[in-house]
């Protein structure tokens, strides 16, 4: 076992990987990570399934198959997608068993094209659930305002959901209120009050939005201020009266995830987000690149404050330089929603051009 991710670890943070391929899986790299590096869960989103798929042959024969048995577009990608993630599933059971039920989770997120629209997000993540046929399956939904109700509607009807897309303290606050609603509403129709969630915040796009509207002193800081005053967020709400009442009757807190964990500059230190996030009962989940670097030579120093530390001095520091955070949360979170498009769409194309190449070479 890699020391250094095992001090993560053991300090209470679950290490998750933010990518997936089958050729991970079939080489057997997921599961060395899990052995050796305390992977503990996995994350996916449309950008890495586009990466995936589109630039390996390792998905074509089931394209091919897929495609015989009739199936296209979204349909196809979700039946691919939920080959792989199963597979992930069945690896991380026994941590999923261990705990139970807490850790040990594998993602796969809604259609993009959804964002913005209830009750068809309500549908997806049920439908996409069932279809998954594994208990550690999250089903990921946007924390935009379309997202914030779908998340309480799913989680009223069991569905595990991975929050994604969530840029400030915010953010969070309405996608942990939508989770406490729907355990509360499961609660008072007699329903089991354990359907696990994670709530995800992406931090280093913070640093790559205003890496050019700031002076030098000030890069790498503000995403890293942003988590942490999340992070006070996060633990006022478990030591509240509110959430007591509900860990009484069985619920399990709804975890923080830090997503976005990656180093966008290159004259940073590649796991200066990991180093500085570590924190117990969150999550991080890190770029294959960013997860070996960490395991090579990175550094577990001091946890997270609960109070936040110099959180708000920070964030000050950087109004006063002329970031308005509440108007850029906003914009990063339209942002990051509208790149997932890009991607979906592309990976859509791809798998398309697939279909039509692996076809016209069955038929010769």
């Amino acid at each position: 076992m890699n020391p250094n991710t095992q001090r993560l670890h053991d300090l209470g943070q679950s290490l998750w990987l933010d990518n997936i391929s089958r050729d991970m899986l079939t080489n057997a790299t997921l599961a060395r990570y899990i052995t050796d590096l305390s992977v503990t869960g996995l994350t996916s989103n449309p950008t890495i399934f586009e990466k995936a798929i589109g630039s390996v042959t390792s998905y074509d024969r089931a394209i091919g198959e897929l495609t015989r048995q009739g199936e296209s577009g979204e349909d196809l990608f979700f039946a691919l997608a939920l080959q792989d993630l199963r597979q992930a599933a069945d690896l991380f059971r026994p941590t999923h068993d261990a705990t139970g039920g807490v850790d040990g989770w594998v993602s796969l997120e809604v259609s993009p094209l959804l964002a913005d629209d209830t009750a068809k997000t309500i549908e997806a993540a049920a439908r996409l659930h069932a279809a998954g046929a594994r208990t550690n399956l999250f089903i990921k939904i946007p924390g935009t305002p379309a997202g914030i109700p779908a998340i309480e509607e799913s989680i009223f009807a069991g569905v595990p959901i991975n929050v994604t897309l969530l840029f400030s303290r915010e953010h969070y606050g309405a996608a942990a209120e939508a989770y406490l609603r729907g355990i509360e509403r499961r609660i008072a129709a007699g329903l089991d009050p354990k359907v696990e969630s994670v709530a995800s915040l992406f931090v280093s796009r913070w640093d790559v939005a205003v890496k050019e509207e700031v002076s030098p002193q000030y890069h790498n800081r503000l995403g890293i201020a942003i988590a942490m005053r999340t992070y006070k967020a996060y633990r006022d709400l478990l030591a509240s009266a509110r959430w007591q009442k509900l860990a009484r009757a069985g619920a399990h807190p709804q975890r923080l995830l830090w997503g976005s964990t990656g180093t966008k500059d290159p004259a940073a230190p590649d796991t200066i987000y990991i180093e500085a996030l570590a924190a117990p009962d969150t999550i991080n989940t890190m770029p294959e690149k960013t997860l070996q670097a960490f395991a090579d030579h990175g550094k577990v120093g001091a946890v997270m404050p609960v109070d936040g530390g110099d959180a708000e001095a920070v964030v000050a520091q950087f109004r006063r330089e002329g970031v308005d955070d509440d108007t850029l949360a906003e914009r990063l979170q339209r942002e990051g929603a509208d790149a997932f498009v890009k991607s979906w769409r592309a990976l859509l194309s791809r798998i398309s051009e697939k279909s039509s190449q692996l076809a016209k070479a069955g038929s010769r």
